[in-house]
Formats: C-alpha cells, structure tokens, sequence
C-alpha cells in the first residue's frame, strides 16, 4: 500500500510509518523469481524460452529494488512482457508453475500452473501500479513546510485519467481472462481476484474518478447547484454498485475487510453530498413541502455526515493501518458546510416542521445516467518477431544436448 520506512543507525529502533492513502489500493503481488528455460522446454525454442524468463525476472529485480515504485519502468517490462506471454495460453499448460508473492509482506502467497493465471497476474498488477499512481498524485504535497498542501487540477486531471485505465485492466480481467480459467484453478485464486472483488475494484475507481469531478466542480464558480448533485449521485451508485459486488466475497478479514471498510466510508460520504446538494435544489421552491423536503434533506446529510466518519475511523484503524488523509475536494467544504446548512434550515423552517408533519418524509434521490466508463483495453498483439514460426515450434535436442541437461538437473538437484 505504498508503506516506506525510516531507517536509522544501527542500534536504533526503525520508527513506524503510518503510510497516508487517498485511492484504496490492495496489497500489491510481484512474481517470484524464477528459471523458466527448463520447464518450457520442449514447448517452445530456446531464445524463446530465455527471453521469456528474462523479462518475467526482470519484473521481479525491478519491482524488489524500488517497492513498486518505479511504475513508468514496471509498465514498460509488464507490457512487453505480455505481448511475449500472450501466445502462450494456446499452448498446453500445467507444467509450468508460475509463483507469485505479496510483495509487502514477503511471503509466497500462491504457485499456479496455468498461463491465463499468469496473464491475470499480470494485469492486475498494472492495474495495481495505476492505482497507486494515482494515489500518489492525489496525495497532498507541502515543500515549502508552509503547512499547505494543494493538489493542483492538472493532478486531479491525470489522476482521473489513470483511475480510467486502472478501471479498464480490471474489466478486461474480468472479461477477457476470468473465463478462460478452470473453476479449481479460481477457488485457489487469491480473494483479490475473485470476480466479485475484480469487479467492485473497476467500479470503485469509476466512484473515485467521481469524487474528484465533484471536487473540481465545487471549485469552479461556473458549476451549477444541478451538475454538483448529479455528480454526488452518481458517486453514490459507483459505491453503492461496487458493495454489491464485493458483498458476494469473503470480507471478514485482510485487505478485503478493509476495502469492505473503504467502500461503506464513500458511499456514505457521497449519500451525505447527495442529500446536501438535492436538499438545496429543493429549497429554491415556492411550496411549504419543498422546504420541508428540503429540510430533510440537511438532516439526512448531517447524519450521514456524522456515520462517515465512524466509517473513516474503521477504515483507517483495519489492518493494515493507515492515515486517513486531510480533507479535500467536495468533503473539505461539506464537513462545515453541512452542519452549518442543516442547522439553519431547520431553525428558519421549525414552524413549518410542526405544522407538515405528514410531509415530513426523506425525498427520493434522483437518477442519472453514468457518466464514467472504463478506458477500453484490449490484449496486446502477439509479437510477431518473438513468435515467428522459427521461434515458436520447439527445436529438438541433440543426444549430447539432451545428456547435458540431465546431467544439469542432476547436479541442480
């Protein structure tokens, strides 16, 4: 989850850091170095087979030595990797085990002997390097030490756009990989990449593009009262959309009770914004019943408000510990101006609360249609270099090759 330490003299205690996360990004895998060239061979040619193993290795040297963090190197060798990788899944599998591991907490979570699991790994990861990308931009900087850290609109900008392609790895997951896995092989799968949670992930990015539209449009003096709740509504049916998927999955405990926990706290957070902005839209009518409506409205928001940030504190305090971050975009302005709102409201219209009791119900949201869809990604084409048809037939061995690699695996052994 982007977690850095600070390492002192020896002797002295490493202090612990609490990372600060904006975008929810789940425990990041990396594959676990390992030698390819003699299980795939026979499969495919040699140059082939090294090549393979030498990209998927350095995938490994890359992402051990920065943390992750070295996205724009990783994403070039993953995506070279895949357009080599890609042919593989017409070939007979099951001999190969391709081993991954939690990159964070060092330990080999799963070996699978399937290449389609291996392409899923893969995109996941980009998916995953994206996430924390735009995490990263969206984390608020300070390097003058003023105390003020501002995200600039550019950063919002490019952190909408990542949050677009990290949702369109996950769809093509779900959609192009996902079916080509045998059912045994996906009940051994990690619970992260079960399609219930592959899903809530590529429709809680969609959410939090949302969320930083709705942040943009309350810093703009040319956003209407209508554009701001609509873009809170439909926030909320991104989350709301995305509990749905991830109810279906086992969330008890780790990284998915977490998200569990993330979701619950966005989705009340843009139910607090949507009452907010619809209750104010309908304030501007002449009727009693719209400021009684409205008046609901506030009530509701300044609630849910309150339910946020218990939501918030949970989040925060499941494991693995995080910080949540300062208030920004539309949260930053609502956590002062609902209560102010909801406050005033209801002293002006009181008299109206008494005599319209029986309209004393919490209106309706209003429905739209979505507005973010999942940049379109498709599969890389086959390398056609890698996979000439000189490179992709295996060659034979001689009898002196063949006695040189047993007496190899002999001494391996």
């Amino acid at each position: 989850m982007g977690c850095t330490s600070s390492v002192y003299a020896v002797g002295r205690k490493k202090k612990l850091s609490i990372p600060e996360m904006v975008m929810f990004v789940p425990s990041i895998r990396i594959p676990v170095q390992s030698d390819l060239q003699r299980p795939l061979r026979g499969l495919i040619s040699k140059d082939l087979a090294d090549r393979l193993s030498s990209l998927r290795n350095q995938i490994v040297l890359v992402a051990e030595d920065t943390g992750g963090s070295a996205i724009t190197e990783l994403r070039r060798v993953l995506e070279e990797y895949l357009s080599v990788l890609i042919c593989l899944t017409k070939k007979d599998d099951g001999l190969i085990e391709f081993k991954w591991r939690n990159l964070e907490h060092g330990r080999q979570e799963i070996c699978v002997a399937n290449f389609w699991f291996e392409l899923l790994s893969v995109l996941h990861l980009m998916a995953m390097l994206t996430l924390s990308e735009a995490d990263s931009l969206m984390i608020p900087k300070d390097p003058t030490g003023s105390g003020l850290r501002v995200v600039s609109s550019d950063c919002k900008r490019e952190a909408i756009d990542l949050l677009l392609k990290a949702s369109g790895y996950l769809d093509c997951c779900i959609r192009d990989i996902l079916v080509h896995i045998p059912f045994d092989i996906k009940k051994r799968m990690p619970k992260s990449f079960q399609p219930g949670a592959l899903e809530a992930m590529s429709i809680q990015t969609l959410g939090q593009g949302t969320e930083i539209q709705l942040g943009l449009a309350v810093e703009s003096q040319n956003a209407t009262l209508s554009v701001k709740r609509r873009l809170a509504c439909e926030q909320l049916v991104y989350f709301s959309q995305a509990y749905q998927c991830l109810s279906e999955c086992d969330t008890d405990r780790g990284y998915e009770k977490k998200h569990m926990s993330f979701i619950k706290w966005k989705f009340l957070e843009s139910k607090a914004a949507a009452y907010y902005y619809h209750g104010l839209i309908l304030d501007k009518g002449s009727e009693p019943s719209c400021h009684v409506s409205a008046v609901c409205c506030f009530l509701a928001a300044e609630e849910l408000l309150l339910e946020s940030k218990r939501a918030c504190l949970s989040f925060c305090l499941a494991s693995p510990v995080t910080r949540s971050p300062p208030l920004w975009g539309a949260m930053k302005h609502l956590h002062q101006k609902i209560p102010e709102v909801a406050s005033r409201k209801s002293q002006m219209y009181g008299y109206l609360l008494e005599q319209e009791k029986a309209l004393q119900a919490l209106p309706e949201l209003p429905e739209f249609q979505l507005s973010l869809r999942p940049e379109e990604y498709q599969l890389p084409e086959i390398d056609s270099s890698a996979w000439s048809s000189e490179n992709c037939e295996a060659q034979s061995q001689t009898l002196k090759e063949h006695l040189n690699d047993s007496d190899y695996e002999t001494l391996s052994e």
